[in-house]
């Protein structure tokens, strides 16, 4: 069976007679075989079926998809790109040291076994239960079956924890057979960063991962941070142990682990450690084979690229001079005293000559729309294939650095209160002479090679007229070009997404999955309510002020909730009594939340229950809306 046929995607290409020829970025000696020999060092064996399935039969990984990355680039995706598909789609099982071993390949993250006296200690356990099922199987068949005595997430990531259930059961960690270590604050951490906005970064997401593309050489060929992410189930238990601070150290199962925290740099909460007893450090998602994201395009907060390269010097620092394998939560490890110690260099470079060099552009009065022409990287850097923004883009880092002091507004009175995009394009195109003369420039730069530009005339044109189909199609075959020389997965999956939209609109092919009940029950009340408040359709709201009562009768919780002027307060631990009261069990609460059942359908189960005048409490549930999922990105 074809990558084609067990991914469902829809053709990219349509009306593409040939690819002209693209300019791509300068990249590395293609020829340096030194990563593959790394990447395929101590492989072990892998599952011949290549895909990953669920209870009914569906494939929520596809790691065979990506066999066609063989031989040299073609001339639809960035050699770079290519050859970064080409490492991270090798997959298996593999030995890092003996008594550490990843499995790599499964999913778009590593999962790491480390081997304690009496069993394994499992780091970051994949995205989803299938997939980490799958490892631990593999695991144990080739290395012979041992009990899982810890699990570690080493940040807040879903790619990182979602696979636990996979690893270990509730009833286990509840009786204390296996311990969970985390960073300080991961519960509300791994639940909040993607809660108020999320529909908006789930939709974006699709087009960052590639999600709806063909794995084909036309299609999404990797993310550069891994293959792709799978879609099977997702859930979550707490830690039992959390780590505080950097110096801490811990011993579970009989190995000793010693901590550095780096908060507020990949991820919300995270740390990296060390293991003396292999002279092993892990470093979780702050060190990679690849340029991170300071910004990352799926949408989140901007990241600071001064405290990221701070916690790799620390490392540095405290661990430089007696490690011997630095392995990851990405890619594969790096072996040897002396390339540990220059990948590491390099690497907390990358992001500080960022941070530093956007922040002297900015001070010399550069914008953020000039500053990513402006920046770039020395030869120290830039010919390192790790310092490569197969993910995270320079471009988009240098935006985030300078998003982080200075916002987005760029100085420009011109920019205090533009149009809006579709007002805009319709003067656009009123400026230049009507559609014709759009088509005709743009169509001029097409044939030059010239495509920046004309993507965003067209663009103006398509929210000006968003039924004109001649210029759906030319942007549509601008974005294609754009891609096969985009060096970044991320970009490439965006341009071939959009290319697609504009060829065959919106394919609404269902709305991702219903929320994990783990991430709802573990959600805290106080977040459930700022959720509310972003679904509150506040100028309906507006005319409808009220308060009630929010009680969690078998937890003891309990909140008053306030609707005034459009928007909804919650005071904690609090109460009216002249206010109705609303009453929910906790399980009844978790379908709440997940969307599994309705009000009403709680309300006749008697899981819910409403104490006075129940108008106000029905009346504030009928002003929540569900947005959208499948909004449109490239058309208005």
């Amino acid at each position: 069976m074809t990558a084609h046929r067990r991914h469902k995607a829809f053709t990219l290409m349509a009306g593409l007679v040939a690819l002209l020829p693209v300019t791509v970025n300068a990249t590395p000696d293609l020829s340096d075989r030194s990563d593959f020999e790394a990447a395929g060092r101590g492989f072990i064996a892998s599952f011949p079926e290549g895909v990953v399935t669920d209870a009914e039969g569906r494939v929520v990984y596809d790691y065979g998809a990506y066999d066609f990355l063989q031989g040299e680039a073609p001339a639809t995706v960035h050699p770079g790109l290519w050859r970064q598909g080409q490492l991270n789609s090798m997959h298996g099982l593999f030995e890092v040291v003996e008594g550490i071993y990843q499995v790599r390949g499964f999913d778009v993250s590593n999962v790491t076994f480390i081997r304690g006296e009496r069993g394994w200690i499992v780091v970051d356990p994949l995205i989803t239960r299938e997939t980490a099922v799958r490892a631990l199987e593999l695991v144990n068949q080739q290395l012979g079956p041992r009990p899982v005595t810890a699990v570690v997430f080493t940040h807040s990531h879903l790619d990182h924890f979602g696979g636990v259930r996979g690893i270990v059961t509730e009833e286990q960690v509840a009786s204390g057979e296996v311990e969970i270590v985390a960073p300080a604050g991961f519960v509300r951490e791994a639940i909040s960063e993607n809660l108020l906005a999320g529909n908006a970064m789930a939709r974006r997401a699709a087009y960052m991962f590639g999600s709806l593309l063909p794995r084909s050489p036309e299609g999404q060929v990797g993310v550069g941070l891994g293959q792709a992410i799978s879609t099977g189930t997702t859930g979550m238990l707490r830690p039992t142990l959390e780590i505080e601070r950097t110096g801490q150290s811990l011993t579970v199962d009989g190995i000793e682990l010693e901590f550095i925290l780096a908060r507020d740099a990949e991820a919300p909460t995270e740390f990296m450690f060390y293991l003396p007893k292999w002279r092993a450090f892990c470093q979780a998602e702050i060190i990679n084979r690849t340029l991170h994201n300071l910004y990352t395009p799926r949408g989140a907060k901007v990241r600071d690229g001064r405290l990221w390269s701070r916690y790799i010097d620390e490392a540095i620092v405290a661990y430089g001079g007696r490690t011997d394998v630095s392995f990851g939560s990405h890619h594969w490890p790096t072996w040897g005293a002396d390339a540990i110690r220059e990948f590491w260099r390099d690497q907390r470079d990358l992001y500080r000559y960022i941070h530093d060099q956007t922040l002297r552009l900015a001070n010399q009065g550069h914008t953020l729309h000039e500053i990513p022409d402006l920046l770039q990287l020395p030869p120290g850097l830039a010919d390192e294939f790790y310092s490569r923004g197969y993910y995270g883009t320079v471009s988009h880092n240098a935006k985030a650095q300078y998003q982080l002091y200075l916002g987005y507004f760029d100085g420009n009175p011109a920019n205090l209160d533009p149009l809006g995009p579709v007002e805009a394009g319709r003067k656009f195109v009123e400026y230049v002479g009507g559609a014709d003369q759009v088509m005709a420039r743009a169509g001029a730069d097409y044939q030059r090679g010239e495509y920046r530009y004309a993507a965003t005339a067209l663009n103006h044109l398509i929210f000006a007229e968003p039924d004109n189909r001649a210029a759906s199609e030319l942007l549509a075959e601008i974005y294609t070009q754009l891609a096969a020389s985009s060096e970044s997965g991320p970009w490439r999956n965006f341009y071939l997404s959009g290319a697609s939209e504009l060829r065959h609109g919106v394919q609404r092919l269902g709305t991702t999955r219903t929320g994990s009940p783990d991430l709802a029950r573990a959600l805290p009340l106080d977040l459930f309510f700022d959720f509310l408040a972003v679904r509150l359709d506040g100028p309906r709201a507006a005319q409808q002020d009220r308060e009630f009562n929010f009680e969690v009768f078998d937890s003891g919780e309990r909140a008053l909730l306030i609707v005034s002027n459009g928007t909804l307060h919650h005071r904690m631990g609090m109460r009216s009594d002249s206010a109705p009261s609303f009453r929910i069990a906790s399980e009844a609460l978790i379908g709440l939340k997940t969307r599994q059942k309705t009000l009403p359908q709680l309300l006749q189960e008697g899981s819910a229950s409403i104490e006075g005048d129940p108008t106000v409490i029905l009346g504030f549930f009928r002003l929540l809306e569900e947005p959208e999922f499948w909004f449109e990105i490239v058309r208005p």
